[in-house]
């Protein structure tokens, strides 16, 4: 043994060695980690699935229990206080322009139907074209244009928001198909291609019903009753 290591061994006895901290907390909480994940996991998967019981089994529909929100149809629902008027006159879609209907038919890719309850419209509107030159929504108006059809592609993100109140909405069929009815005047903005609420198209605008068929999503909008409503959507032609 070595001169060095003699004199560590006469200083170790007069050393203060402080008792080992206790680490059981800490592991047992390291260990618990994984089942706390595990139990979170299992309560969101619940609430998925709440959610899914609640909503009628419709391919175009989801809903975020938690914003309040609902999309259907190409169509975002969001609650809102009150439906508050926007200030200003609301700006056209992007791109949008006035033609005649078999010109605006070759415009879209999804062919335009006509309600037999309302017969031929007084205009026709196509609105924001892509870089093909095809526009994603075809209007039609009727009454001077206080009651529209608007229909678009249903594959495509979200086209329309709308802000209504609490209870606002409600789901009814047309033709057998879930369908949403929005009673009552309420804020409607464009959803734009990148996904961006267009707010300087916001307006406010009057009872709505909104459904989907055959991959092409309709907004029909006016001074309705939602017997009226339905019955416009399922004289479709």
């Amino acid at each position: 043994m070595g001169d060095l290591e003699r004199e560590l061994r006469d200083l170790s006895a007069w050393l203060e060695t402080p008792e080992p901290p206790d680490v059981r907390a800490q592991v047992r909480a390291r260990l618990d980690r994984p089942a706390r994940r595990w139990r979170a996991l299992v309560a969101a998967t619940l609430v998925a699935l709440i959610v899914a019981v609640v909503l009628p089994p419709s391919r175009a529909a989801i809903a975020d229990a938690v914003t309040g929100l609902l999309r259907f149809a190409g169509v975002s629902i969001a609650t809102a206080p009150a439906p508050t008027p926007p200030g200003g006159t609301a700006s056209p879609l992007p791109g949008q322009r006035a033609v005649a209907l078999d010109e605006a038919q070759r415009a879209v890719r999804f062919p335009i139907r006509l309600p037999a309850k309302l017969g031929p419209p007084e205009r026709v509107l196509v609105a924001d074209p892509d870089a093909t030159g095809r526009y994603r929504v075809a209007t039609l108006l009727y009454d001077g244009g206080g009651l529209r059809v608007d229909a678009f592609d249903g594959r495509l993100n979200l086209s329309f928001h709308k802000e209504v109140i609490p209870q606002g909405a409600e789901w009814v069929q047309v033709n057998g198909d879930f369908a949403v009815w929005v009673d009552g005047p309420h804020v409607l903005s464009y959803v734009d291609r990148a996904g961006g609420i267009r707010s300087e198209t916001a307006r406010l605008a009057a009872s709505t019903l909104i459904w989907q068929d055959n991959d092409v999503s309709y907004r029909l909008e006016g001074d309705l009753t939602k017997t009226e409503a339905i019955e416009i959507a399922r004289s479709l032609r």
